[in-house]
């Protein structure tokens, strides 16, 4: 017993002792706490910038677009208030002369919609029989002209009620013109004044800043404006060359306003990217599809024809020498801007990305390429050489 006694005894010498429990050990460290908080701040600050993001979207639009257009009118102004104009007064006057072209080439394209479809509602036998038998001579269809135009006709009909539903929309539609008048205005307001007060507020900006910083936001101030005027120009060229050259076809197969419905395919197709193309084609081909299917399957052709002759070879070179960007560029940055921000984001996801582009090159240390193949460039100047010998 006295042996059993003693190992007990040795082995509870040998247990380790157990230190006494602190009341405190059950609390959580406290960056525990402060990761929670954090965590908190950060969920209700993304809600908040969410909130304020949708609710404020549409006065951000507004701003992009005005500064894009005081970027586009800057120069104009500055050459005026060179001649001794005041800044206003010469804002003014640029303003008003875009508004007197945006209101010509509206009302010319609104004239030739509401002629021709008020041409349409007073022959639509006409037009419709004349339609029913191009399918029935070209496609071996059996259709009756007559049942076509009795159906149209009907009062209970799927036609007739379909404009009676849309006649219920006016009013909607007079709203909805309404709030894009207030929000055109909005932007000649504040277009004015960021081209008006120009000086003042780079002047009340640099103020601010060091001299070396100064100097970086002037410069990058004065190229945003050369890669404004740049994609201006650009899409001006490209706008004329199109015109022009639907102008010959639309005059050629002799369609309805060939100078109005041109000055459309250019304009709409060089300034909306992406889809400008398809939304200015719509026209031409409707209005001319109410004379002949015929002229309106060549109307297709034709815009389909330019369209590509015009992405391979004409804008790829444009855009390179007046901005100074890959096309890959260009287009890509035209997807992710209507991406974010839609139209206007296609708009102006071109300039955005010829400026950040010029910033990138102009900052960095360049250094010297090693020899490969894949850095390997040929210039344009070598190539002509070797074909001048290769025909001698």
């Amino acid at each position: 017993m006295s042996t059993q006694a003693e190992y007990a005894r040795h082995m509870s010498d040998q247990l380790p002792i157990t230190p006494p429990i602190d009341p405190n050990s059950n609390k959580l460290p406290r960056w525990v706490w402060k990761a929670i908080i954090v965590f908190w701040l950060g969920f209700l600050g993304t809600i908040l910038i969410r909130y304020a993001y949708d609710r404020l979207f549409s006065f951000l639009i507004l701003l992009l677009v005005s500064l894009f257009l005081s970027l586009a009118i800057e120069p104009g102004t500055t050459k005026l208030a060179k001649r001794g104009w005041r800044r206003g007064r010469a804002t003014i006057v640029i303003l008003l002369g875009l508004m007197v072209g945006v209101l010509i080439f509206v009302a010319a394209i609104g004239t030739l919609v509401a002629t021709q479809v008020a041409d349409l509602l007073q022959n639509s036998e006409r037009y419709v029989s004349r339609t029913v038998n191009f399918l029935n001579d070209n496609f071996s269809t059996n259709i009756n002209p007559q049942k076509v135009n009795d159906s149209i006709q009907d009062p209970d009909g799927p036609v007739q009620e379909f404009i009676k539903g849309q006649q219920g929309e006016a009013f909607q539609l007079s709203v909805t013109v309404l709030g894009l008048l207030l929000q055109a205005f909005s932007v000649m307001l504040f277009t004015f004044y960021l081209v008006a007060d120009g000086p003042r507020l780079r002047r009340s900006i640099c103020s601010r800043l060091d001299v070396v910083r100064q100097k970086r936001v002037l410069d990058t101030w004065d190229l945003a404006i050369e890669k404004t005027g740049g994609y201006i120009y650009s899409r001006a060229l490209l706008a004329v060359a199109s015109a022009f050259v639907h102008w010959i076809a639309f005059q050629s197969l002799g369609t309805a306003a060939p100078v109005a419905l041109a000055l459309w395919v250019g304009l709409i197709s060089q300034f909306i990217p992406v889809v400008g193309t398809y939304i200015a084609g719509v026209l031409p081909v409707l209005i001319t599809f109410i004379d002949s299917p015929w002229k309106a399957l060549a109307v297709i052709i034709v815009v389909i024809f330019y369209q590509q002759v015009e992405n391979f070879f004409i804008s790829p070179r444009i855009t390179a020498r007046t901005m100074e960007i890959h096309p890959a560029i260009s287009f890509g940055s035209a997807i992710a801007g209507g991406a974010l921000l839609g139209p206007v984001g296609a708009i102006l996801g071109l300039p955005v990305a010829a400026m950040a582009v010029a910033l990138a090159s102009a900052s960095g240390e360049r250094h010297e390429l090693i020899d490969n193949e894949l850095v390997e460039v040929q210039e344009k100047s070598n190539q002509r050489i070797r074909r001048r010998g290769r025909r001698k």
